[in-house]
């Protein structure tokens, strides 16, 4: 492993990918952290959001540190049949089925409708803990996977390290608004919620030695982005054009609570004592100073 500061040309386009690579990779996990943080109540959501990115951002540090015994961890320990595993393959295997599992988990009560259920019962559903515990071992899996990748493309841990320090930085500034964006629009968060499960796909087939070309994974994923920004850009304008042709005063109100069939039958009844409203067939008599007493009635 080298330590050299020296940043020779040949770096560059080195650490220009590696740099989209962690840029791509914390998108994930801001993505997976929004969803599982948004279960928390609200003062604590902020906290498991920062929190989880910044011990991602030391896990990730750590595991470039120890570089070296990482890729002994592609070695294999056991066979079945004619197929070994290592280490690195158990660990991406149980993230996987994990990664699965919590996919199609959120999938299945966004649809049945658990979330509006435990938010009108004011009933929380995980735990400070549990939210920070299912980040870390995610946090570990997509770790490991980007360690292993960046020192197979550069032995130098300087480059690694400012990599994915300066990567984790744009992602803490960016993670509330991620955040947010993710939480208010329900077709963003499920269109989130596919990618994990495309991940955790992924992840799984990798452990069993199965190459997949990740542009297989994040060319469909750019382009399902691009169709749901469109649609969201679309309904936006829509919006904005309903509004616009609403008119500001009604000259007609209606009241759908108010019975007026009390009044207009005291209005139309014969009797005296009812109430009802008639013309007097008395003329109306008065005098006016500047034209005499000739005057009278309406006349």
């Amino acid at each position: 492993m080298d330590f050299s500061f020296a940043f020779t040309p040949d770096l560059i386009p080195v650490f220009i990918t590696l740099f989209v690579l962690e840029i791509v990779l914390g998108v994930d996990n801001v993505i997976f952290i929004s969803i599982l943080a948004s279960k928390l109540p609200k003062e604590q959501q902020a906290k498991a959001r920062n929190l989880g990115l910044t011990l991602a951002m030391l896990m990730r540090v750590i595991l470039v540190l120890f570089a070296g015994w990482i890729i002994t961890l592609k070695e294999d320990v056991f066979f079945i049949g004619e197929m070994g595993f290592s280490w690195k393959d158990l660990i991406l295997i149980a993230g996987g089925l994990f990664l699965v599992y919590k996919a199609v988990t959120e999938i299945h009560h966004k649809l049945e409708g658990h979330e509006e259920e435990h938010a009108a019962s004011g009933r929380a559903t995980v735990t400070f803990g549990s939210v920070l515990a299912q980040i870390l071992l995610l946090d570990l899996v997509f770790s490991l996977d980007s360690v292993i990748t960046a020192v197979g493309m550069t032995e130098n841990l300087v480059i690694i390290i400012t990599v994915v320090v300066l990567s984790f930085g744009i992602m803490l500034f960016a993670s509330r608004f991620i955040f947010t964006f993710v939480n208010n629009h329900p077709t963003v968060k499920m269109l989130a919620l596919s990618f994990l499960l495309l991940i955790g796909v992924f992840l799984v087939a990798e452990g069993f030695e199965v190459k997949i070309d990740k542009a297989f994974i994040y060319g469909p994923m750019a382009f399902a982005i691009l169709v749901e920004a469109l649609n969201l850009t679309s309904a936006a304008r829509k919006a904005k054009r309903e509004k616009a042709r609403q008119t500001a005063v009604q000259l007609r109100p209606q009241y759908p609570d108010v019975d007026e069939s009390v009044a207009v039958s005291a209005a139309l009844s014969a009797d005296a004592e009812s109430g009802s409203v008639g013309l007097s067939r008395k003329p109306v008599a008065g005098t006016s100073e500047a034209e005499g007493p000739g005057r009278t009635g309406l006349g």
